[in-house]
């Protein structure tokens, strides 16, 4: 089994402003890889994906995989729109454990500009990451899934990865049908897998169910496909909303019509084949 999708951060190196307003308090410590080996029963990989803009925290990560088994990609930052942003890939790549980074993440879900990934230096950026066959996770809102589906048909040789399936608006701060007509056309570009995380903290924290989940999931099953969808935990995220053990169970819940290979694709497959994992 592989977890695409989880965090970890060290708050005595650094602060995380985006855990400090009182919700987030639940998760507002440190986490690290021992933390989560305690709770992924059964997780033989997983991939380590960036939670802030700050160049220093991809290095740390590369660290942590060469120093962790369970840890099989990182997925880091770094600025897309710099010039310099192909010799800042290649210092990382050739860099301490420097073989373990596998994509590149920025948080677009913050840009208030619902175009920024149609942006001509976006795109030249995103471009580098092709040279060097390192794939880019799309953390955005419906709001951005245009400009992504946009942006994926004008670069179809990036390997793309929808985080969160887009963030849907399952508690009802948004439009159920916008949403599934957004995925629907980014699934419709080759290039993109998404992945199913996330969606117990965009659901009701304290109610939540699966069957709240559910509609939400067969669109992206139905857009996607199981063979282009992976199983992410956002831990320790999803602390807010559920352990571990419910997201998996959830998600296991979510699958059970799927067929023994599916499953396979779903909770493994997909993500080893994406992130070249071992």
């Amino acid at each position: 089994m592989v977890d695409a999708h989880h965090h970890v951060w060290d708050l005595a190196v650094r602060d995380q402003d985006w855990i400090t307003v009182p919700p987030m308090g639940a998760i507002r410590r440190s986490f690290d890889v021992a933390d989560l080996a305690a709770v992924a029963e059964g997780v033989t990989r997983t991939v380590l994906v960036q939670t802030v803009t700050v160049a220093e925290e991809t290095p740390e990560f590369l660290a942590l995989a060469e120093a962790h088994d369970l840890v099989g990609a990182v997925v880091g930052w770094t600025d897309l729109t710099s010039p310099a942003v192909g010799e800042a890939l290649d210092a990382l790549m050739d860099g301490p454990g420097g073989r373990w980074l596998r994509g590149i993440r920025h948080q677009v879900q913050s840009e208030p500009d619902p175009e920024w990934l149609c942006r001509r230096d976006v795109r030249r950026g995103l471009a580098e990451l092709d040279r060097r066959a390192l794939v880019y996770d799309l953390v955005i809102r419906p709001h951005h899934l245009s400009a992504a589906r946009r942006t994926a048909a004008a670069l179809p040789n990036v390997r793309f990865v929808l985080d969160h399936c887009a963030k849907p608006p399952i508690e009802g701060g948004g439009t159920f049908g916008e949403w599934a007509e957004g995925v629907r056309s980014l699934a419709s570009q080759e290039n993109v897998t998404c992945k199913v995380s996330g969606l117990v903290t965009e659901a009701d924290w304290a109610s939540w169910t699966v069957a709240d989940l559910r509609p939400w999931f067969e669109v992206v099953l139905d857009a996607f496909g199981p063979e282009r969808l992976m199983f992410g935990s956002d831990w320790p995220v999803c602390l807010l909303a559920a352990s571990y053990a419910e997201v998996l169970d959830a998600a296991r819940e979510l699958a059970g019509e799927l067929t023994p290979a599916e499953r396979e694709r779903l909770f493994a497959g997909t993500a080893v084949e994406v992130y070249g994992l071992a």
